[in-house]
């Protein structure tokens, strides 16, 4: 079933050099979405959040407008849900690359080229709001980077002027360490970023209580 999200607003025609937006998102498939949560809403329930978090990133980041908007595929590129994130607006499918998670956010980076630079970001963080992708894109007119942590020692965004390899190398994936070792990269590469915010994303049974207490409209996709 199809949400409804804000449209996309017209901004003035002197804007700072856009940004591109990146998404990283998986194929809610029952069974491969949200594994976390399966045993709190089923497997069914739990592709069914994440098919709401998917369209919500992808209307967040047209509603922001500061950029091309591209969502990075993994599963199948050919799922319906993605057909119906691309029917939102002007949003370019692609598929994930190989390789671990720095890997694949690397060439989402390296093949999402704008002016101001690009904006990496995935679909587990509700709170991440049109806003804040601004206020991101806007850190790029400034800084080479810019990232928003979340609390669980991750990051929700992650963006920069120009790829860099040394950015994602080494970092543990899905540890509380990956937004310290990321700031100890940017020192390593003499970079300047900015931390506009730190939030939190969906990822545990406790997590699911705080996203329908502050967006009690999630529970209808799960109905």
């Amino acid at each position: 079933m199809k949400r409804e999200f804000p449209a996309a607003t017209t901004r003035p025609a002197t804007e700072a050099p856009r940004v591109a937006v990146a998404i990283l998102g998986r194929a809610p498939v029952a069974g491969e979405a949200k594994t976390r949560l399966i045993p709190r809403l089923g497997a069914a329930g739990a592709a069914a959040l994440q098919a709401w978090m998917l369209q919500r990133a992808v209307a967040t980041a047209l509603v922001a407008d500061v950029g091309p908007v591209s969502l990075w595929c993994a599963g199948d590129p050919g799922h319906p849900e993605f057909a119906l994130c691309r029917a939102f607006g002007n949003v370019s499918l692609r598929r994930q690359g190989d390789g671990d998670l720095g890997e694949r956010m690397l060439k989402a980076l390296e093949d999402s080229p704008a002016p101001g630079g690009t904006l990496l970001v995935g679909t587990d963080c509700p709170a991440l709001g049109p806003g804040l992708l601004r206020q991101a894109a806007a850190a790029l007119g400034e800084h080479d980077a810019v990232a928003i942590p979340a609390e669980d020692g991750g990051y929700v965004l992650l963006g920069a002027r120009r790829a860099a390899p040394e950015l994602f190398a080494e970092v543990r994936w899905g540890s509380s360490r990956v937004m310290e070792q990321t700031r100890h990269r940017l020192r390593s590469l003499g970079w300047t970023w900015s931390e506009p915010a730190t939030l939190w994303d969906v990822d545990h049974p406790a997590d699911l209580d705080r996203l329908l207490a502050a967006w009690p409209e999630a529970g209808e996709a799960l109905r």
